[in-house]
C-alpha cells in the first residue's frame, strides 16, 4: 500500500491487534463490510465473549458489487461517535481499505483497516482461510 493511500485513514492493524483493541477499548467497533452472502455462507466474527457484536454494513452490494450508496449514512447512524475506533473487516483486507477511507471522509477520525480480512489471501490452490485472516489467526467466529 502506498503512503498516499495510507494517509487517507487511520492505518492498518492485524486481526490480533484488532481483537486487542476491541477487547480493551469499550468504544471500539468492528464493522464487517462484506456482503450479505459472505456473512451468511462464509461466517462472521463472534465477539460475544467481549460482550460486543460486529456491525454489518456492506461496502459493496452483491451481486453487482456496486458501492453501497448509503454507506456513509449507515456508518454515521451506527457509529455517531466520530472519535471511536472503527475497525473495518472484509474478505481479504482490500474492500475494508476503501471502507475506512470513506468513513474518514465522513468525519470519523479513527477508521482502521484489518489486514488480511476475514479469510486471508488465496493459497497456491486458490483457497482462502489458510494464509492469514481473522479465522486463520484463531479468533472467534461462527458460521452464518
Amino acid at each position: 500500500m502506498t503512503q498516499v493511500l495510507r494517509s487517507k485513514y487511520a492505518g492498518d492493524v492485524t486481526p490480533k491487534e484488532a481483537w486487542d483493541i476491541l477487547e480493551n477499548d469499550g468504544k471500539s467497533i468492528l464493522i464487517d463490510c462484506r456482503t450479505h452472502a459472505e456473512w451468511s455462507y462464509v461466517g462472521a466474527p463472534n465477539l460475544s465473549q467481549i460482550a460486543k457484536k460486529p456491525i454489518k454494513i456492506s461496502w459493496k452490494v452483491f451481486p453487482e458489487m456496486d458501492i453501497n450508496p448509503e454507506f456513509q449514512t449507515e456508518i454515521t447512524a451506527a457509529c455517531p461517535d466520530k472519535e471511536a475506533k472503527l475497525l473495518f473487516l472484509c474478505r481479504s483486507g482490500v474492500r475494508s481499505i476503501d471502507a475506512a477511507i470513506s468513513a474518514t471522509e465522513a468525519g470519523h477520525k479513527n477508521a482502521y483497516n484489518i489486514l488480511e480480512g476475514f479469510e486471508g489471501d488465496q493459497d497456491d490452490l486458490g483457497h482462502r482461510g489458510r494464509l492469514g485472516g481473522w479465522r486463520f489467526s484463531g479468533l472467534p467466529w461462527k458460521q452464518g
